[in-house]
Formats: C-alpha cells, sequence, structure tokens
C-alpha cells in the first residue's frame, strides 16, 4: 500500500498535509468527521503549534516514536490511543519504519450536533485531563480498538445517509473501550530545548488567541518573545531553527499569516480592521505583507473563498 508520507531531518510545519494544516482553504470546506488509515497517510516528523478546529484521536498498532503534547514527552513503542484536543500543542518524532493504525478528525461543530458524543466526551474527560489523553494498550486491546475505526471507515465510505451518525456512536465506544482498558504511562522527562520550544509556541497561541481590532496582538518581535520567556534572542532562534527549521521570526509571520486567514474567511470585519488586529496600523503594509506571502491580495484571498 503507497504511503502518502512528509519526512525531513527537522520537524516539519506540516504546509502539505491537510488533516493538520492550521489554515488552508480546503479546511472550511463543508466536513464534520472524517477517517484516515495511517498506512496511506503517514506523517513521519511534525509540530502542529497552533490551535485547530478539530478534535483528534490518534492509534497507533505498529511503529515507535516520541510524542510530545505540552510539556509532556511520551516514548512511544507500543500500541497507544492518543486523544488530542485542538488547543494542544503536540510533536511527533518518528523513529520507525513501519507505521500502523488510523486517526480521526472530527470538528467542534459535529460535537454541538451530536449532544450524546458531547455527554461521553465531557464524562470521560480523555480531551481535557492531559493524564488520561494518552493510553496505553496491549496487543489484544489495540486489535479490538482497530476494528472500531475500520468500521467508521467504512460508514465514511458508505455514502449512507446516517453514516456521520453512525460514526458518532462507535466513537462513543472507541472512548468507552479506551477507558474500560486503559493503562496511563507517566511522561518521560522532556529536555530544557523543548520546555522553551513549547514555551514559545504557548506564548504565541496566547498572543493570537483572541485578537482584535479593539485589542490587538501585543508581541509581534523575536526580541519581545524572548524577553517574556526569559531567554536571549539568539538562543530562541537557534532552538526553534534546530528543531523547525524555522526561526522565531518565521513562525510569527507564518501564525499572523494565519489568523489574517481565519479573520478574512471568518469574519466581515474590514481589511483595515483585520490588518490591525495583528499588528498592522496600515491597511496597505497589511496588503503588502499578505501578497509577499501568499501571492494575492488579502480582498482576492477572501473573494476567491467566497466563489
Amino acid at each position: 500500500m503507497q504511503q502518502l508520507t512528509l519526512d525531513a531531518k527537522t520537524i516539519d510545519m506540516l504546509r502539505n498535509i491537510p488533516d493538520l494544516i492550521p489554515v488552508f482553504r480546503e479546511y472550511y470546506e463543508d466536513w464534520s468527521v472524517r477517517i484516515f488509515n495511517r498506512e496511506q497517510y503517514e506523517c513521519r516528523n511534525y509540530l502542529s503549534p497552533n490551535r485547530r478546529d478539530f478534535y483528534k484521536v490518534l492509534l497507533i498498532t505498529e511503529g515507535a516514536g516520541v510524542f510530545t503534547m505540552g510539556q509532556n514527552t511520551y516514548y512511544i513503542d507500543e500500541p497507544t490511543i492518543l486523544y488530542i484536543h485542538p488547543n494542544d500543542i503536540i510533536s511527533w518524532k518518528n523513529l520507525s519504519e513501519k507505521v500502523g493504525g488510523y486517526y480521526c478528525l472530527f470538528k467542534k461543530g459535529y460535537i454541538q450536533d451530536h449532544p450524546q458524543l458531547k455527554a461521553t466526551i465531557d464524562k470521560y474527560a480523555l480531551y481535557t485531563n492531559k493524564e488520561k489523553s494518552v493510553i496505553r494498550l496491549t496487543v489484544q486491546d489495540a486489535t479490538a480498538l482497530n476494528q472500531f475505526f475500520v468500521l467508521m471507515h467504512q460508514q465514511e465510505l458508505s455514502g449512507n445517509s446516517l453514516w456521520e451518525d453512525a460514526i458518532q456512536a462507535y466513537l462513543q465506544l472507541l472512548m468507552i473501550e479506551s477507558i474500560r482498558v486503559a493503562q496511563f504511562p507517566k511522561p518521560d522527562t522532556v529536555s530544557d530545548e523543548f520546555r522553551h520550544i513549547h514555551a514559545f509556541f504557548h506564548l504565541l497561541e496566547e498572543e493570537t488567541a483572541h485578537i482584535n481590532y479593539t485589542n490587538p496582538i501585543r508581541l509581534k518581535t523575536a526580541k519581545e518573545f524572548a524577553s517574556n520567556l526569559a531567554v536571549h534572542p539568539n538562543h530562541l532562534n537557534a532552538l526553534l531553527k534546530k528543531h523547525t527549521g524555522q526561526n522565531v521570526s518565521t513562525h510569527i509571520r507564518s501564525r499572523l499569516l494565519e489568523e489574517a486567514k481565519v479573520l478574512l474567511l471568518q469574519t466581515d470585519w474590514t481589511l483595515q480592521d483585520i490588518g490591525f488586529s495583528i499588528g498592522f496600523a496600515e491597511q496597505s503594509n497589511f496588503n503588502l505583507f499578505f501578497k509577499k506571502n501568499t501571492g494575492i491580495t488579502p480582498a482576492e484571498f477572501r473573494r476567491s473563498a467566497h466563489r
């Protein structure tokens, strides 16, 4: 079976993997839940520093790697299921050629449309209680959970009018069974380097989470971020360059660009207000920034997305 992979010596920022890109145009198309076979869609190394609109449940039946969620790091070399909240800052470093399992993505709106699913998520707290988000499995238990993903994938491909309802029922059973067989591993020791990296991305998220034209972004430069983290800008730059291939300024610029895309697609704010929200006092400077990084103006991006 052909693998669709993104392999790199450094942690990649997922510009080409549709299920994990923080913002991309197809992301706003009308889908609520999707199932992927890891043998076909496997990302070998990645860092996902930005909040997403979807929840993820990832079943690893084969392979080994280092998974980091926030400041907790886990060495995974046996069957494991992971429950990843939209706000979690995560990374994965692949350590083997073997790949097995599935993952499911479902949007927040999907939960709101299925109150029983929401009740199950709230009851078992697999996404909110970080001590429960990583579950070690026996081979037998992994095989049983894998069958739920097989059934969900079959429903997705069935074309049946009730396929989304069926998947949410299987998701509930998946969570219940996960809790029933759960073995919660203790996190491994996280290095100072990863602690600084995740602190940076956490601060970047805090700065961009609630920006608007009455509360524009406060920190915009590498020096300002480094000062808030009590590290030297050169050291922070070196760490991010080493582990992600990009420096601080590039990450800030990319995050602001993604936030601009969200605001262009999801609000009716003026271009002036959007530019001001992400740190541009003049709309002309915002236009130049956006076109330099996307090839089109903000107005063209907004029009093309609503055709």
